[in-house]
């Protein structure tokens, strides 16, 4: 057993606590305001995934940025943890979009330790660090940020088909209000909006640098624009009309689809596929 596989099973161990502790108070039927919310078992476990998968991203990468799917998965396993954390510290009710956002984490985390044997070469070309640096920075932070959209849209029409159904499930509780997970939904798709332009503006400056072009349509390209539309559609449908509920969700599920097919998706491709 490789020492690569050893650490990321590891990482993938730190991510399961976080992961566990929601389901113990939802079987348990606790309520999330009860006072044991966000307790000091939800901090350690919280802590605890952000730093082993942050880490473990960090060994990854040595310095050198490799261009494997296992890399790109726990790089954007690491960025959802520091994001999700900053955002329980800043908001009353992130914490509770728990039981959708980091038992999926721990599901790319498994891929990712899976794909491990997959080639990972190491990014070459003649562009200068620094824009490679941005360009990988700003994809990362985009990807972690409508991660958190998805499933705080998700938790939103969750909410909505409960009490449409008039039958809450213990899940249903857990989750925030429908207006929590629509506020935060939004913020959320705005930054995303924000740093999805400044990549496609750093990924055309790392073209220019390598080829001598602004732009070339191929799928990844093609793919991150009608991501950027799709959003920026949504938004746009939000402040004119107020779409909300199931409409919202599907096209920002729409949205993380096609950006994970440009990003993950176009990697697990080339590298596990054809690799």
């Amino acid at each position: 057993m490789s020492h690569n596989l050893i650490y990321s099973l590891t990482a993938l161990l730190t991510l399961l606590p976080a992961s566990l502790y929601p389901f113990r108070r939802i079987v348990g039927h606790a309520a999330p305001d009860s006072g044991e919310g966000r307790s000091a078992a939800f901090w350690i476990g919280l802590l605890l995934a952000a730093v082993g998968s942050v880490a473990f991203a960090l060994t990854q990468i040595g310095g050198q940025w490799h261009t494997g799917l296992s890399t790109a998965l726990w790089v954007t396993i690491a960025a959802c943890m520091l994001l999700y954390t900053a955002l329980c510290l800043g908001t009353r009710s992130a914490w509770r979009l728990s039981p959708l956002l980091l038992p999926y984490l721990f599901l790319v985390g498994a891929l990712a330790t899976i794909s491990q044997g997959a080639p990972s070469p190491s990014l070459r070309g003649g562009v200068p660090g620094v824009w490679i640096d941005l360009h990988i920075a700003v994809s990362v932070v985009t990807y972690a940020l409508l991660t958190i959209a998805a499933v705080a849209s998700l938790a939103a029409f969750l909410q909505q088909r409960a009490l449409k159904s008039k039958r809450p499930t213990p899940l249903s509780r857990f989750l925030p209000p429908v207006a929590e997970s629509e506020r935060l939904q939004v913020r959320l798709l705005a930054a995303c909006e924000l740093v999805l332009g400044a990549g496609l503006a750093t990924g055309m400056a790392v073209l220019h640098y390598e080829q001598g072009v602004a732009l070339r349509l191929d799928h990844k390209i093609l793919l991150s624009l009608a991501t950027f539309a799709v959003v920026g559609g949504l938004l746009l449908a939000q402040m004119r009309s107020g779409v909300r509920g199931r409409t919202a969700a599907r096209m920002v599920l729409i949205a993380y689809l096609l950006l994970t097919l440009a990003y993950p998706g176009v990697k697990f491709v080339t590298d596990v596929l054809l690799g």
